[in-house]
Protein backbone atom coordinates (compact mmCIF):
# COMPACT_ATOMS: atom_id res chain seq x y z
CA UNK A 1 0.00 0.00 0.00
CA UNK A 2 3.07 2.17 0.89
CA UNK A 3 4.45 1.98 -2.68
CA UNK A 4 1.09 3.12 -4.33
CA UNK A 5 1.08 6.07 -2.11
CA UNK A 6 4.12 7.05 -3.05
CA UNK A 7 3.74 6.77 -6.80
CA UNK A 8 0.56 8.66 -6.11
CA UNK A 9 2.70 11.41 -4.82
CA UNK A 10 5.52 11.41 -6.86
CA UNK A 11 3.40 12.23 -10.33
CA UNK A 12 1.35 14.66 -8.44
CA UNK A 13 2.67 18.04 -9.46
CA UNK A 14 1.83 20.19 -6.53
CA UNK A 15 4.37 17.76 -4.47
CA UNK A 16 7.58 19.49 -4.28
CA UNK A 17 9.72 16.38 -1.94
CA UNK A 18 8.94 13.18 -0.43
CA UNK A 19 10.04 11.63 2.39
CA UNK A 20 10.11 8.23 3.05
CA UNK A 21 10.67 6.38 6.30
CA UNK A 22 11.65 2.06 5.96
CA UNK A 23 13.84 -0.79 6.81
CA UNK A 24 15.32 -0.60 3.40
CA UNK A 25 15.63 0.99 0.17
CA UNK A 26 13.06 1.05 -2.15
CA UNK A 27 13.60 0.61 -5.55
CA UNK A 28 12.45 3.89 -7.23
CA UNK A 29 15.00 6.61 -8.13
CA UNK A 30 12.83 10.01 -8.40
CA UNK A 31 14.28 14.07 -8.07
CA UNK A 32 11.65 14.60 -5.84
CA UNK A 33 12.27 11.31 -3.73
CA UNK A 34 14.90 11.31 -0.16
CA UNK A 35 14.73 8.05 1.43
CA UNK A 36 15.64 7.40 5.01
CA UNK A 37 16.77 3.91 6.61
CA UNK A 38 15.18 4.02 9.97
CA UNK A 39 14.24 2.15 13.18
CA UNK A 40 10.61 2.82 13.88
CA UNK A 41 11.39 2.96 17.72
CA UNK A 42 13.91 5.85 17.82
CA UNK A 43 13.38 7.60 14.89
CA UNK A 44 15.65 10.21 13.52
CA UNK A 45 15.00 14.04 13.61
CA UNK A 46 13.09 14.40 10.16
CA UNK A 47 12.74 17.56 7.93
CA UNK A 48 9.96 19.97 8.14
CA UNK A 49 6.88 18.62 6.26
CA UNK A 50 3.67 19.39 5.52
CA UNK A 51 1.94 16.18 5.22
CA UNK A 52 2.46 12.85 6.84
CA UNK A 53 1.01 9.52 5.14
CA UNK A 54 1.18 6.33 7.20
CA UNK A 55 0.79 2.85 5.63
CA UNK A 56 2.65 0.66 7.82
CA UNK A 57 1.15 -3.00 8.89
CA UNK A 58 1.48 -6.70 9.38
CA UNK A 59 -0.11 -9.84 10.08
CA UNK A 60 0.24 -11.52 13.42
CA UNK A 61 1.48 -14.96 11.19
CA UNK A 62 4.20 -12.61 9.98
CA UNK A 63 5.21 -10.55 12.77
CA UNK A 64 5.48 -13.73 15.21
CA UNK A 65 3.21 -12.76 18.05
CA UNK A 66 0.25 -10.60 19.39
CA UNK A 67 3.08 -7.85 20.81
CA UNK A 68 5.12 -7.77 18.30
CA UNK A 69 2.31 -6.96 15.89
CA UNK A 70 1.26 -4.21 18.35
CA UNK A 71 4.64 -2.99 17.91
CA UNK A 72 3.94 -2.24 14.00
CA UNK A 73 0.72 -1.58 13.78
CA UNK A 74 0.19 0.72 16.72
CA UNK A 75 3.94 1.69 18.06
CA UNK A 76 5.56 2.54 14.43
CA UNK A 77 2.21 3.89 13.37
CA UNK A 78 2.30 6.88 16.76
CA UNK A 79 6.31 6.96 16.30
CA UNK A 80 6.05 8.45 12.91
CA UNK A 81 2.56 10.59 13.29
CA UNK A 82 4.48 11.85 16.48
CA UNK A 83 7.67 12.83 14.56
CA UNK A 84 5.26 14.36 11.68
CA UNK A 85 3.45 16.59 14.25
CA UNK A 86 6.99 17.55 15.82
CA UNK A 87 8.01 19.06 12.43
CA UNK A 88 5.24 20.97 11.30
CA UNK A 89 2.68 18.87 9.74
CA UNK A 90 -0.94 19.64 10.03
CA UNK A 91 -2.91 16.72 7.85
CA UNK A 92 -1.88 12.84 8.05
CA UNK A 93 -3.47 10.26 6.12
CA UNK A 94 -3.13 6.64 7.26
CA UNK A 95 -4.23 3.19 5.97
CA UNK A 96 -6.38 0.91 8.69
CA UNK A 97 -9.15 -1.69 8.47
CA UNK A 98 -12.60 -1.54 7.70
CA UNK A 99 -13.54 -3.47 10.86
CA UNK A 100 -11.21 -0.66 13.28
CA UNK A 101 -12.69 -0.96 16.53
CA UNK A 102 -11.29 -0.33 19.72
CA UNK A 103 -13.50 -2.04 22.03
CA UNK A 104 -13.25 -4.83 19.32
CA UNK A 105 -12.88 -8.68 21.16
CA UNK A 106 -10.94 -9.36 17.75
CA UNK A 107 -7.29 -8.56 18.50
CA UNK A 108 -6.62 -7.12 15.30
CA UNK A 109 -9.45 -4.55 14.91
CA UNK A 110 -9.15 -3.63 18.37
CA UNK A 111 -5.31 -2.65 17.65
CA UNK A 112 -6.40 -0.93 14.73
CA UNK A 113 -9.49 1.01 16.73
CA UNK A 114 -6.68 1.78 19.67
CA UNK A 115 -4.87 3.48 17.16
CA UNK A 116 -7.20 5.88 15.21
CA UNK A 117 -8.35 7.06 18.58
CA UNK A 118 -4.42 7.82 19.71
CA UNK A 119 -3.56 9.55 16.60
CA UNK A 120 -7.10 11.94 17.17
CA UNK A 121 -5.64 12.67 19.99
CA UNK A 122 -2.26 14.19 18.83
CA UNK A 123 -3.49 17.28 17.26
CA UNK A 124 -3.91 16.99 13.67
CA UNK A 125 -6.15 19.70 12.07
CA UNK A 126 -7.31 16.98 9.69
CA UNK A 127 -6.60 13.28 9.91
CA UNK A 128 -7.81 10.84 7.04
CA UNK A 129 -8.68 7.24 7.45
CA UNK A 130 -8.77 4.71 5.10
CA UNK A 131 -10.64 1.63 5.85
CA UNK A 132 -10.71 -0.30 2.82
CA UNK A 133 -12.23 -3.64 2.49
CA UNK A 134 -9.95 -6.52 0.71
CA UNK A 135 -7.38 -5.10 -1.21
CA UNK A 136 -6.87 -6.21 -4.77
CA UNK A 137 -3.02 -6.20 -6.05
CA UNK A 138 -0.59 -8.59 -6.48
CA UNK A 139 1.75 -9.03 -3.32
CA UNK A 140 4.59 -10.61 -4.42
CA UNK A 141 6.19 -7.65 -5.83
CA UNK A 142 5.50 -6.03 -2.79
CA UNK A 143 7.10 -8.96 -0.73
CA UNK A 144 3.92 -9.16 1.18
CA UNK A 145 2.65 -13.01 1.70
CA UNK A 146 0.10 -14.50 0.41
CA UNK A 147 -3.09 -14.52 2.49
CA UNK A 148 -5.41 -17.85 1.56
CA UNK A 149 -8.09 -16.12 3.56
CA UNK A 150 -8.17 -12.94 1.07
CA UNK A 151 -7.80 -15.03 -1.96
CA UNK A 152 -10.80 -17.00 -0.89
CA UNK A 153 -12.25 -13.70 0.31
CA UNK A 154 -11.71 -12.27 -3.37
CA UNK A 155 -13.73 -15.30 -5.13
CA UNK A 156 -16.69 -14.93 -3.24
CA UNK A 157 -16.96 -11.54 -3.72
CA UNK A 158 -16.59 -11.78 -6.96
CA UNK A 159 -19.74 -14.59 -7.30
CA UNK A 160 -22.04 -12.47 -5.00
CA UNK A 161 -21.26 -9.32 -6.22
CA UNK A 162 -24.61 -7.94 -6.98
CA UNK A 163 -25.49 -8.87 -3.64
CA UNK A 164 -22.73 -7.04 -1.25
CA UNK A 165 -22.98 -3.76 0.04
CA UNK A 166 -20.48 -1.62 -1.85
CA UNK A 167 -18.38 -1.29 1.18
CA UNK A 168 -17.66 -4.78 1.19
CA UNK A 169 -16.26 -5.02 -2.12
CA UNK A 170 -13.06 -5.45 -2.61
CA UNK A 171 -11.24 -1.92 -3.69
CA UNK A 172 -7.84 -1.66 -5.36
CA UNK A 173 -4.95 -0.97 -3.81
CA UNK A 174 -4.61 2.12 -6.51
CA UNK A 175 -7.93 3.39 -5.78
CA UNK A 176 -7.45 3.38 -1.97
CA UNK A 177 -3.69 5.59 -2.50
CA UNK A 178 -5.52 7.45 -4.51
CA UNK A 179 -8.56 8.53 -2.26
CA UNK A 180 -6.38 8.89 0.59
CA UNK A 181 -4.39 10.83 -1.19
CA UNK A 182 -6.99 13.46 -2.70
CA UNK A 183 -8.65 13.12 0.98
CA UNK A 184 -4.97 14.61 2.56
CA UNK A 185 -5.02 17.47 0.11
CA UNK A 186 -8.72 18.25 0.68
CA UNK A 187 -7.78 18.60 4.57
CA UNK A 188 -11.41 18.34 5.54
CA UNK A 189 -11.05 19.85 9.66
CA UNK A 190 -11.17 16.84 12.15
CA UNK A 191 -10.65 13.12 11.17
CA UNK A 192 -12.97 11.62 8.74
CA UNK A 193 -13.02 7.51 8.03
CA UNK A 194 -13.68 6.84 4.32
CA UNK A 195 -14.72 3.30 3.73
CA UNK A 196 -14.16 1.47 0.13
CA UNK A 197 -17.45 2.23 -1.27
CA UNK A 198 -15.80 6.04 -1.52
CA UNK A 199 -12.46 4.87 -2.38
CA UNK A 200 -13.62 2.88 -5.49
CA UNK A 201 -12.42 4.41 -8.93
CA UNK A 202 -10.20 7.13 -7.04
CA UNK A 203 -7.15 6.08 -9.28
CA UNK A 204 -9.51 6.75 -12.18
CA UNK A 205 -11.37 10.45 -11.22
CA UNK A 206 -7.46 11.32 -10.11
CA UNK A 207 -6.75 10.72 -13.46
CA UNK A 208 -9.24 12.43 -14.93
CA UNK A 209 -9.04 15.17 -13.04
Amino acid sequence: MGREVLAVLLADKHTSAVHTLGRRNLPHAHPKLTQHIVDFAALPELPQIDDVFICLGTTIKVAGSQAAFRRVDFDAVMAVAQAGIARGATKLGVVSAMGADAQSRVFYNRVKGEMEAALSELGYTSISVARPSLLVGNRGPLDQPVRPGEHIGLVVSRLFKPLIPVDYLPVQAADVAAGLVQAVKTGKPGVQRILSGALQGSAARAAAA
